[in-house]
């Protein structure tokens, strides 16, 4: 099994690191992974010295092992240097101990935040590299971390990155160390363990969070859903849902990005692209049963995307687009609850909460609505 991203980007930054404090270059770096005491070994290409020694700068590859991963190969460029003051910035704060000795840029090819162009980072990765470098820093120095992806930003263009909110090259997310395909059986293994794990666990009330994927769950956590109750389920919707339904779960929440999970609206249960990928037709399906004008409908044919498809509603008529999107989630709620109610008789209602391109919690259905309340966590406008 691979790595992810932040990793192999964490093991560069601790060599070069090394570097500028004069340390011999070590292929291997060591390092600890949050909450764990065991540390993992990490390769790096090489680091060094440069710019009169005021700078040192790290290269190495990442490895997923993942032969649909775009990060799978990236060339990653880390340069460390010495910061004059302190960076005081609330996002490149030490999450554990609140220390701002530590500043995070995004070089070349590294995404940002389309919202406030600060670099598009998961807690997972800052604290990573918060762990294995604060000890590495002198007392009364501030470090300075600018990341380069070479090939970043032509690579983003096979992604979706833009979709959540990502410019200009891949974002550096991950919540884990091992890397995992989202069509793989083994993360429904992976998942079937953690949703035992949470309905075993004492604070579990029979209520549940679906996100789907890194993106999903990171903009879970960052929007306060308690974190104990969430679960990642990648593509494999379907047998989740039943896998919940028969732990015992009453509430549960899906909630993902409204270009993915359009397609359980049109009873796509597997959602990976490879697979099947039929958004362009479910939009039309709903939007004939929203009654949209037929000029409007022959357009979606036409758009490249979801997200043109309803951008192209959205500046014809504002109120029309919202009530769609509003509609596809309730769809959804019904989609899902039925999936259920093919394999067994559970008391358990599916409620869905939709985020847009710009990563904001836009749209739910009826019971997703409720259960919205339920975590006060309010859509945005």
């Amino acid at each position: 099994m691979g790595l992810t991203l932040p990793l192999w980007v964490t093991a560069a930054a601790t060599a070069a690191t090394r570097a500028l404090n004069g340390e011999q270059f070590v292929s291997k770096q060591k390092l600890v992974l949050p909450n764990q005491k065991t540390f993992i070994e990490v390769e790096v290409h090489s680091a060094a010295k440069f710019s009169s020694s005021e700078k040192a700068l790290a290269i190495n590859h990442s490895y997923s092992g993942l032969s649909l991963d775009v990060t799978n190969g990236l060339e990653i460029w880390v340069i460390v240097s010495w910061s004059e003051k302190n960076p005081n910035q609330d996002i490149n704060k030490d999450l554990n101990s609140g220390d701002r000795w530590l500043l995070v840029s995004p070089g070349l090819g590294v995404g940002r935040s389309s919202h406030n162009h600060e670099i598009c980072m998961s807690d997972f990765a800052r604290n990573l590299l918060c762990i294995n470098l604060r000890p590495l820093i002198p007392k009364d120095k501030f470090l300075h971390i600018e990341i380069v992806f070479p090939n970043g930003k032509n690579l983003a263009k096979r992604t979706s990155n833009e979709a959540f909110g990502v410019v200009e090259g891949l974002a550096l997310i991950g919540n884990q160390a091992e890397a995992q395909v989202s069509a793989s059986p083994n993360q429904v293994q992976d998942a079937l363990q953690k949703l035992q794990k949470i309905v075993g666990s004492e604070f579990y009330k029979g209520n549940l969070i679906h996100v789907i994927g890194e993106n999903g769950l990171d903009l879970a956590i960052k929007n306060g859903f308690p974190s104990n109750l969430l679960l990642k389920v990648g593509n494999w919707i379907g047998p989740l849902l039943v896998a919940s339904a028969k732990e015992g779960v009453k509430n549960l929440l899906i909630f993902g990005y409204h270009g993915k999970l359009i397609k359980l609206a049109g009873g796509i249960f597997h959602t990976h692209h490879h697979l099947a990928d039929a958004r362009i037709e479910i939009l039309i399906s709903l939007a004939v049963r929203e009654k949209i004008p037929i000029s409007i409908i022959n357009e979606f044919a036409s758009a490249s995307t979801i997200e043109d498809a309803f951008e192209r509603l959205r500046q014809k008529d504002h109120q029309m687009a919202e009530k769609l999107w509003i509609s596809m989630a309730s769809v959804v709620e019904q989609r899902c609850n039925e999936y259920i109610s093919r394999y067994g008789s559970w008391k358990i209602k599916v409620g869905c909460a939709l985020f847009d391109k710009k990563r904001a919690i836009r749209w739910t259905g009826p019971i997703g609505s409720k259960q919205l309340d339920m975590y006060s966590i309010s859509l945005k406008a």
